[in-house]
């Protein structure tokens, strides 16, 4: 993926930073109600992104609707615009969008608001920051593809947002965690695996101490 479409993707993903703005500002029971109303709307049109059948049925009903140029034109810049963006592992399989929604529903319900708040953020904002300084400033790569100047803004961006929140041990603990997991891309998917590992990890760590 070159960096104009990484930068598109990492754009897209920053919505995530409603869902701790909308806790800090609305409280947990509507933060649950919008990440839910976000995750059934992203599961009603994820098999119109993959099934290009599906997919090509709608767009000549449309245009058979409304013959014009113009809208004929907008959806290929918008199928365009999808198709860039789009990891190669997701276009068969389920998107990164709804993993993050499953991921923040359980984060929010069951960790206090500041670890969720924490965590979330993170996951957003460290995961942007660390594909775009890697992709454009990584010098020093690993053989999974990742770069020592991708992680090290992942660990420093985590600390920026923790510590106001958690203190400063907490979050070196999570941060650390949260480096890792982004690293080695854990399983089912690191938009999924990055906000619960830095969850639990700062919310032990506090717990302890």
């Amino acid at each position: 993926m070159s960096i104009r479409s990484e930068l598109k993707r990492k754009a897209l993903h920053l919505t995530g930073l409603t869902v701790p703005a909308i806790y800090l500002c609305c409280g947990k029971t509507s933060t649950l109600i919008f990440i839910g109303l976000a995750f059934t709307l992203f599961v009603v049109l994820e098999p119109f992104r993959i099934i290009e059948e599906w997919r090509d049925r709608i767009k000549y009903r449309l245009l058979n609707i409304y013959p014009s140029p113009e809208l004929g034109r907008g959806i290929e810049l918008i199928e365009n615009h999808i198709e860039a963006i789009t990891r190669p592992h997701e276009r068969e399989r389920v998107a990164a969008h709804i993993y993050f929604a499953v991921a923040s529903f359980i984060v929010v319900y069951f960790f206090p608001m500041k670890v969720a708040v924490g965590a979330i953020t993170v996951a957003t904002l460290g995961d942007a920051l660390a594909a775009i300084i890697g992709k454009s400033l990584g010098r020093h790569r690993f053989s999974n593809g990742k770069s020592l100047e991708g992680s090290l803004a992942y660990f420093i961006t985590a600390l920026l947002v923790l510590i106001p929140l958690m203190g400063l041990i907490p979050s070196l603990v999570g941060a650390a965690v949260g480096t890792l997991v982004e690293f080695y891309n854990l399983p089912p998917d690191d938009n999924f695996s990055n906000q619960l590992a830095v969850s639990l990890a700062v919310y032990l760590a506090s717990v302890a101490l």
